[in-house]
């Protein structure tokens, strides 16, 4: 039939672009580079969270001091030396991504070298010991590694700084999660809607190749563990339902205040951060270092350690997880590490919180589907913040074994991020819009307080 593929013809055009072939194997390349890059950022991280840790278990005191002298040092050497790092990298992706944006302002938001100062700004408050997360930093360190490979294509690759930044932010999910799947997921719900079709399969195989590199690295396991859920009934309607409400009111809070600080409200405190941010984010580190001795140090840091804890302990007697008050707790020290400026995620604090959430839940009505609840926590909490339901829902079901909750899954995500939307507006795309604005006018924009700059896709 006239127009049907000529495979010899096609094969023969595959085989002997040697060129062609030579701009594949770059990409790959950098695509193990950007794996590496954040498999060293989490090993940095893990690092400088034990060295807080031991800090904080030798005198108890020491975060009141340590936590906001290290906090005003970073957001001071951020703001001076590199204020695109600020944030939590993924609004930055996006501003870098939008066809508005020319070629020679991406450097703003994305590039090796802000790769780089992210590492180290959000390790650095991570050993300060804020509640702050390293999955959407690796969006813009793993995005700016990809972007570089574009000075080594060939100008006829028709590989786009478009797709390496789409891929870079992608395998950096994928990295940080240790879940290939989240990121391509990551990449066609929230990074792009549209790949090119000649160059969709090389994309997709270089966020899988950077999964993979973590995988080899870490292991397959998940940054919090497994979640292994009982068989399920149909008692698991309500608290389930339970859990997708009250994930999608405080989620859509959260990204509500996220937006609020970033932006600044004519208040007071808004007014002192933007005349002396240094000295307000010393504050906030202070009122994150309370948290920190008042809970033991489990409401600071990612929240992994917690929340493996709480799957460990579900449904045994002398559980460490305090029904409501972590919850609380971690959901202020989350939002006022945000909020002080530090660069840093909040992938890692809101699956933290959804899991406390779920354990609350699974507490109030004595409920046997504990690890169920918490793992829907964690999907409905994350899906409320990012309104990316079916990454939420993905990057949840590559950490539980089995696939008997992939519809209670979906259904919490959906409905949480149903109810976040009737509260703000979705937290990264606006992000990326007031940035757009701001490089429009000409001014400096804002600097962003945790997840975008408030706390971290």
């Amino acid at each position: 039939m006239k127009g049907e593929p000529d495979f010899l013809q096609n094969l023969r055009d595959e085989m002997g672009g040697g060129r062609q072939w030579l701009d594949r194997v770059v990409v790959m390349l950098y695509a193990v580079l950007a794996g590496l890059a954040v498999v060293l950022f989490t090993l940095l991280a893990e690092g400088a969270f034990a060295l807080y840790s031991g800090l904080r278990s030798g005198w108890w005191w020491a975060p009141l001091v340590w936590t906001p002298a290290l906090t005003a040092l970073v957001v001071w050497a951020v703001r001076r030396w590199a204020p695109g790092a600020a944030g939590s990298g993924v609004p930055q992706v996006l501003t870098a991504l939008d066809p508005a944006t020319p070629l020679r302002e991406r450097s703003r938001f994305v590039s090796l070298r802000l790769s780089v100062v992210k590492v180290l700004a959000v390790s650095g408050g991570v050993l300060a010991g804020l509640s702050i997360g390293r999955q959407g930093p690796s969006v813009q360190v793993a995005a700016g590694v990809m972007l570089h490979a574009r000075r080594w294509l060939s100008p006829n690759s028709g590989i786009t700084h478009r797709e390496l930044l789409v891929a870079g932010g992608a395998a950096g999910i994928a990295a940080a999660f240790n879940t290939p799947l989240g990121g391509i997921v990551f990449a066609i719900e929230e990074l792009s809607r549209r790949l090119q079709d000649r160059n969709s399969g090389l994309m997709l195989a270089a966020i899988v190749i950077a999964g993979l590199v973590a995988v080899s690295a870490f292991g397959n396991l998940s940054y919090f563990g497994r979640v292994r859920a009982e068989a399920l009934s149909w008692s698991l309607f309500l608290p389930g339902a339970l859990v997708a409400v009250g994930c999608g009111l405080l989620g859509g809070l959260m990204s509500r205040l996220m937006l609020a600080s970033f932006i600044g409200l004519p208040d007071r405190f808004c007014a002192y951060r933007r005349k002396r941010p240094v000295t307000f984010a010393a504050i906030c580190g202070f009122a994150v270092a309370v948290i920190a001795v008042i809970s033991d140090g489990t409401a600071v840091g990612g929240g992994h350690e917690h929340t493996k804890v709480m799957l460990e302990q579900v449904g045994t007697q002398g559980a460490s997880h305090q029904p409501l008050v972590f919850t609380g707790l971690k959901f202020v020290a989350s939002w006022l590490s945000s909020w002080a400026g530090v660069p840093g995620g909040l992938f890692g604090p809101s699956l933290s919180i959804g899991a406390g959430v779920g354990a609350d839940v699974a507490w109030l009505l004595d409920s046997p589907h504990g690890a169920a609840l918490i793992a829907l926590g964690m999907c409905g909490f994350l899906a409320a913040v990012t309104q990316t339901p079916i990454t939420a829902m993905i990057i949840v079901m590559e950490m539980t074994d089995g696939h008997s909750m992939v519809l209670s899954l979906m259904a919490c995500a959906l409905l949480a991020s149903l109810i976040s939307r009737m509260i703000s507006r979705p937290l990264y795309s606006t992000m990326s819009q007031l940035m757009m604005r701001s490089m429009r006018d000409g001014a400096a924009a804002p600097p962003p307080p945790g997840e975008g700059s408030a706390p971290g896709r």
